[in-house]
């Protein structure tokens, strides 16, 4: 075997202008033996044109499982092994085994050895089902050298652990970790940091950077030297610890990411997130962060029982009237393998089982039938939502708050930046078919 492929299937059409590096390839570009050549296609950022090759690996996410496997019948009618991995075929082999030679289980890199192995000898296994667990003395090894030449977000990546201590029901992190959670060692993580571009902010893309106080309070130490900016993604427990705030403050945080989910108590019961607090709570912990210089990026989910028609207006006005630097509203999606997907297909209320193959799906389409609003209401509530956070006069208004909260021009255009890319991509996605347009028979025949 001499040569490997590796590809990020998009989410229908057009750039995608907030395109970050897809670390995955970089831990298995580092994972490669140095004789073989390796080539990733990210559909994100440039056209599908398949190329020789003697193995195909792709990482699929729900949203783009329906294009995932139409690349993969390229490759398998030229004969060329496909092998597929990542949250959405690790939730239902069954469905990826049908589309592909080999589907990972798990996390890759435990497995990617002996995958390249039976690759080269013809033999490979229906299925490689990863350790749940990882021997800590596997240090993980990102090359990065893959994305050499790809214009991706001027953001570095760099990831911490995996896993999160919570079980929101609508959550895949939970549904593919269970209550498994691990961390690099920190020296590591400094090592790398200290070897990224200096004029990239840091993104942590951990789905919750806080796993235990002292391995927190270990890293925020040892990235003060560094004197790097930096961003996250936490919970809102954290946000309500001064001394925690503090720290993640001198050690250079600057925007982080929560998910509020909701203004409504019964909501938050729901979906196993009772402990996050509703309006007084979440307004304590926003006048903390912007105390201390600290954006926000807020997340809000509708479709929960509790949600009617004039939720989308209260979350749009509460995330302006906070200033918050960004925010998201979606619709509720039953992700396969989440507890809330069990639930509704257990009620009978979703609309498409395997809602993300089916080619009537559109996205932002409702999935399930809601409980308090019609379908049609939770299919036009968050783009509504949207629109008038991220209407111009909304943009400006919190921009020139930020001035004031921020005391940072720095961050205040990261925030024009960021609410320049959301108005691009939410125009961009909505309505969108899970799937680009048919491979030319050209482009078929350069496989």
């Amino acid at each position: 075997m001499n040569h490997i492929t590796f590809v990020r299937p998009a989410l229908g059409q057009g750039r995608s202008a907030d395109a970050m590096t897809p670390l995955v390839f970089a831990i298995l570009k580092a994972r490669t033996p140095e004789g073989i050549a390796t080539t990733l296609i990210d559909e994100r950022i440039e056209p599908f044109v398949p190329v020789a090759t003697d193995l195909v690996a792709m990482t699929v996410e729900t949203f783009t499982a329906r294009r995932a496997y139409e690349i993969a019948a390229v490759y398998r009618a030229r004969g060329i092994p496909v092998v597929v991995g990542g949250h959405h075929p690790s939730m239902v082999p069954d469905e990826a085994a049908q589309y592909a030679d080999a589907v990972v289980i798990g996390d890759a890199e435990g497995v990617w050895e002996q995958v390249l192995e039976d690759a080269r000898c013809g033999r490979l296994q229906k299925r490689y089902q990863a350790a749940k667990k990882r021997d800590e003395r596997d240090a993980i090894v990102f090359d990065r050298s893959i994305f050499a030449g790809k214009r991706y977000a001027p953001v570095s990546l760099v990831q911490v652990g995996r896993g999160c201590r919570f079980a929101c029901d609508f959550c895949s992190i939970h549904a593919f970790y269970g209550t498994h959670r691990e961390q690099r060692p920190i020296a590591g993580i400094v090592a790398e940091i200290s070897a990224l571009p200096r004029r990239q902010m840091i993104f942590f893309v951990d789905d919750n950077l806080f796993w235990r106080r002292d391995r927190f309070e270990e890293l925020m130490t040892a990235l003060i030297p560094l004197r790097r900016r930096w961003s996250c993604q936490i919970t809102i427990d954290v946000a309500r610890d001064d001394a925690l705030l503090d720290l993640m403050a001198e050690a250079g945080c600057v925007l982080t990411l929560i998910g509020f989910e909701s203004l409504d108590k019964g909501n938050l019961r729901q979906m196993h997130k009772n402990w996050n607090g509703v309006s007084g709570a979440y307004t304590d912990v926003i006048a903390r962060l912007h105390a201390r210089r600290i954006m926000i990026y807020g997340t809000f989910v509708f479709g929960y029982d509790g949600d009617t028609s004039a939720s989308f207006d209260s979350a749009a006005n509460f995330a302006r009237a906070q200033n918050m630097a960004i925010a998201n509203f979606n619709p509720l999606t039953p992700m396969p393998g989440t507890g809330l997907y069990d639930r509704l297909r257990a009620d009978n209320a979703l609309l498409s089982p395997t809602w993300w193959i089916d080619p009537s799906y559109r996205y932002g389409d409702p999935i399930f039938k809601p409980k308090s609003m019609s379908a049609s209401e939770l299919h036009d509530g968050p783009m509504h939502s949207r629109r008038a956070f991220y209407s111009w006069q909304s943009i400006l208004s919190r921009a020139a708050h930020g001035f004031v909260l921020w005391r940072r021009p720095r961050s205040v255009a990261i925030m024009l930046l960021g609410n320049w890319v959301s108005r691009r991509e939410i125009a961009r996605k909505q309505n969108q078919q899970l799937s680009a347009p048919a491979i030319t028979a050209r482009e078929s025949q350069t496989a």
